[in-house]
């Protein structure tokens, strides 16, 4: 099994097209997302965890860039510095996937990378600076 996120953005014309149904359906890709931004008429981001088979998801990639979709992988993850970290929890309250949660018993932050969308609202939440974004 392969397994990547990859942020799509199209053009307004697509919003209306059922182009991750054509993609689930015709390359059998398992997909989560993680973060979308659809408005009807003007262009879309959408964030997904795809996995498959490597060849199909190599197809349904193709698939998206032939259809003039822009597709990437997705080229920033977000980290906790610990040596900044004053754990204040300040951060979890905006974390929209759960992947930072108070611990009551330790009286810590905890911090599950894995399950990190990338948005980055812990960043800009977290007033130490201690939710940090890097570039791969």
């Amino acid at each position: 099994m392969y397994s990547r996120k990859v942020v799509i953005r199209y053009p307004a014309a697509f919003t209306e097209k059922p182009i991750i149904y054509e993609l689930v359906k015709r390359y059998d890709l398992s997909l989560n997302i993680l973060k979308a931004r659809i408005f009807p008429r003007r262009e879309g981001v959408l964030v997904l965890d795809l996995s498959g088979e490597r060849q199909r998801f190599d197809d349904g990639i193709r698939y998206l860039k032939g259809l003039g979709l822009n597709v990437e992988p997705l080229s920033k993850s977000v980290s906790q510095n610990e040596g900044k970290c004053v754990h204040c929890g300040a951060c979890t309250a905006f974390c929209p996937t759960g992947s930072l949660a108070f611990d009551r018993d330790s009286w810590k932050v905890l911090f599950e990378p894995e399950r990190c969308n990338g948005c980055e609202l812990c960043v800009s939440a977290c007033p130490v600076r201690a939710m940090e974004v890097s570039l791969f």
